[in-house]
């Protein structure tokens, strides 16, 4: 029973050398003198932001998107000690001794370090030689802007590692189908695939790129998968026997699906799960959110809202917040003030009392919900909710004037008709201050009418025009606050016209002078509420979505086309004293050579393809299907990183072409391997191209010895030095004048 002690027990490895020395020199490349320089460099200024948010548990919100990358940078911080207290309001300040720069930036180090040996075990896996590995490792360990990209707080080399990863762990996967179907590395490849996808796209939003072209290739694979006649029995002709054939591709089929499709969607609500639970304090950002998800916050609103009564009844008092939020999140508002008798324009206008939006909490902003048949401006006893269609009136707290609409033009938007407080001025202008209450996500059309949670719409009885937010800013007039008016003609529901309950007390005083003390009173706590965490997730994703962030020219902004060819670089980092200096700056000979060789791929795979419909095969079939292979993952991922930036109306910098790159390095080897093996006919030519090869390799490692200083920063530059490096007349190269 015990007889397996009688004999040592062995463990025997593999172990590939020329990975561990990979590793050994990636690390080298990105890890020597990590913490140089101790000072903010350019982006570090957003993520250390978000990070010191995450070590105090201060909820934030970045359109750039999901927060997976930024939790990793948070992660370094946590394990380093870090306590969030650093000002990040300037590119080159000084950091402080409190805060771990080593573990902040050693996240991304690790990633780009390890992208080197993962670019030699792709090119393995496509079935290249280990020459041909060898050299997409190399392009990627000596590769300027890889290097300092990943030396950095940044997250292109973390989105790089990701992708590379799930691409790797396809490969190996499929490698696996051939020989060993669901064995325990078949579903571990395959498991790996689909977190590093989702890993992926939870960093950033580019990752999706990479996700399709794994889907895409998967998708090609399993359909090829369904007509495998291996997977048959062709001997076998019974029902038994076709049954199993059926039940054995949906198992393939089935594994696949849950694989690249369950796990990674399962992951990405997992991101924002943790995401949510850690970030619980009221932050910056709130005032984007809606009302119900800023009450869910611990302090800021909820220190206001917690508690308030959760059904509106007549003569409740309450502020009422545009569900939009665009331009700016802002609540109905009226003042002493009327619109002028003439506009600029020489449009007339009723000379009422200005009603509009305001970006501020104010005690303006507050209005009782009147019952029109009732003077009384009080909650009754027991209170009387607001549902769903009843009629009511709002009467502004401040001034006790009611919210009227009329057949007048709006101030700015003359389709619609003008808001305002009505004031009789004794004229043929009788008050139309009669209002419909809709809730627009109500569950039945008797629904009463909640605090926060209620999104309703006022429809006016006389018009049928809705109360809306314009988003126009008034002229001096209007204090430059929002446009609010009356749609005649709404084209369906728009977050424009619905409001939300924000504060909300029960109105005791029908005095007004004791009202408006009541009005500048904080509100009551006897309520308290919480939205689910999918409600929080799906708003919160929704913002990300559609958020519009600030997309002003930046001075080191470019386009696309000017990426291919590298006529642009970004200055990081300056120092503050001397002339060494950091910037986001290519290796001229790879981005040159990756170009070309994306070209010669594309006209070889198009010529080929040509001569296969005439029946001439050049390749035999296992170097044809390599050969595509090849071209679908690396100069595939180099298209699917790199064409969607030209449909996007953003601001792009040179960092967004890195992960496109990482592929076209992959891509270089590959097509030259393939000119060899295929295109030379004589051993003469092969040696030929061997010696072009090692000149470009020598070339390539001189151009980026050449550009260390600027890669790293770390030695000073005279200024013939830095003009001597200045290749390109587009490249900003900064030259102090002492």
């Amino acid at each position: 029973m015990l007889g397996f002690l009688k004999r040592p027990i062995v463990l025997t490895t593999d172990i590939n050398v020329n990975v561990v020395v990979l590793t050994g020199v990636g690390l080298l490349s990105r890890l020597w003198r990590l913490t140089y320089p101790r000072a903010v460099v350019f982006d570090e200024v957003y993520y250390g932001q978000y990070i010191s948010f995450y070590m105090k548990r201060v909820f934030f919100l970045d359109d750039s998107g999901p927060p997976f990358g930024h939790m990793l940078l948070a992660l370094g911080g946590y394990l380093g000690g870090f306590d969030g207290n650093f000002v990040w309001n300037r590119i080159g300040a000084e950091y402080s001794s409190n805060v771990p720069v080593w573990s902040l930036r050693l996240l991304p180090a690790l990633a780009g370090a390890f992208s080197v040996p993962m670019a030699y075990q792709i090119v393995s896996e496509l079935h290249f030689s280990h020459c041909a590995a060898m050299g997409a490792a190399l392009l990627m360990l000596i590769e300027n802007a890889l290097i300092t990209q990943s030396r950095l707080m940044l997250l292109e080399s973390v989105l790089i590692f990701f992708n590379l990863l799930a691409v790797l762990s396809f490969l190996k996967f499929s490698n696996c189908q051939k020989h060993s179907p669901f064995c325990l590395s078949w579903w571990f490849w395959l498991a790996l695939t689909g977190v590093s996808c989702s890993c992926a796209v939870g960093i950033k939003y580019m990752g999706v790129f990479t996700y399709l072209l794994v889907l895409s290739v998967a998708a090609v694979h399993a359909w090829h998968l369904i007509g495998d006649r291996t997977l048959s029995n062709v001997g076998a002709v019974s029902a038994s026997a076709c049954m199993a054939v059926s039940v054995c591709v949906f198992c393939h089929l089935l594994a696949r699906a849950v694989a690249l499709l369950v796990v990674p969607a399962v992951l990405y609500v997992l991101f924002f799960y943790v995401h949510l639970i850690l970030l619980y304090r009221s932050g910056p950002h709130d005032q984007i959110m809606s009302s119900a998800f800023q009450a869910s916050l611990e302090g800021g609103l909820s220190r206001i809202t917690q508690g308030q009564p959760l059904e509106v009844a007549f003569g409740s008092q309450v502020t009422l917040k545009n569900v939009f939020g665009k331009p700016l999140p802002c609540w109905l508002h009226s003042h002493q003030n009327t619109y002028p008798m003439i506009y600029e324009n020489g449009r007339g206008s009723s000379h009422q009392q200005q009603v509009t939006c305001y970006p501020f909490k104010d005690v303006n902003n507050w209005w009782i919900i009147k019952d029109p048949g009732r003077h009384q401006l009080v909650v009754s006893s027991p209170p009387r909710p607001v549902r769903h269609g009843d009629v009511v009136q709002l009467v502004h707290g401040m001034t006790t004037r009611f919210l009227n609409t009329h057949d007048v033009a709006a101030p700015l938007t003359p389709h619609s008709q003008e808001v305002s407080c009505y004031v009789d001025y004794n004229i043929s202008m009788p008050a139309q201050n009669l209002w419909r209450l809709e809730i627009v996500n109500r569950e039945s059309d008797t629904d009463v009418w909640k605090t926060i949670l209620s999104e309703v719409r006022f429809v006016h009885v006389n018009t049928s025009a809705i109360l809306k937010l314009s988003g126009a800013h008034l002229p001096d007039w209007g204090f430059r606050q929002l446009e609010v008016v009356g749609e005649k003609l709404p084209r369906g529901y728009h977050g424009s016209t619905a409001w939300n309950v924000e504060e909300h007390r029960y109105g005791q005083s029908q005095e007004q002078k004791e009202r408006e003390l009541e009005l500048h009173s904080p509100t009551q706590v006897d309520f308290s509420r919480n939205l689910s965490f999918m409600a929080r997730f799906s708003e919160l994703q929704w913002r990300m979505l559609t958020l519009r962030s600030d997309d002003s020219e930046h001075k080191y902004s470019s386009t696309p086309l000017e990426w291919v060819t590298l006529d642009t670089n970004i200055a990081y980092w300056l120092h503050p004293r001397s002339s060494a200096q950091i910037h986001l700056l290519g290796n001229v000979v790879i981005w040159a050579s990756g170009g070309l060789a994306t070209a010669v791929y594309t006209l070889l795979f198009l010529w080929y393809l040509l001569r296969r419909r005439r029946q001439i095969c050049d390749l035999p079939e296992d170097a044809w299907q390599r050969w595509v292979l090849a071209g679908a993952v690396c100069a595939g991922g180099w298209a699917v990183n790199y064409l969607p930036f030209f449909l996007m109306e953003k601001t792009l910098f040179l960092y967004h072409y890195l992960p496109a790159l990482s592929f076209q390095i992959l891509l270089l080897p590959v097509v030259l391997q393939h000119v060899n093996d295929h295109l030379c006919r004589s051993q003469l030519q092969r040696n030929l191209l061997s010696a072009l090869v090692v000149a470009w390799c020598s070339s390539a490692c001189h151009v980026s010895n050449a550009l260390r200083p600027l890669t790293y920063g770390d030695k000073e530059l005279s200024p013939d030095e830095l003009k001597a490096l200045r290749w390109k007349n587009s490249w900003d190269i900064l030259i102090r004048k002492h």
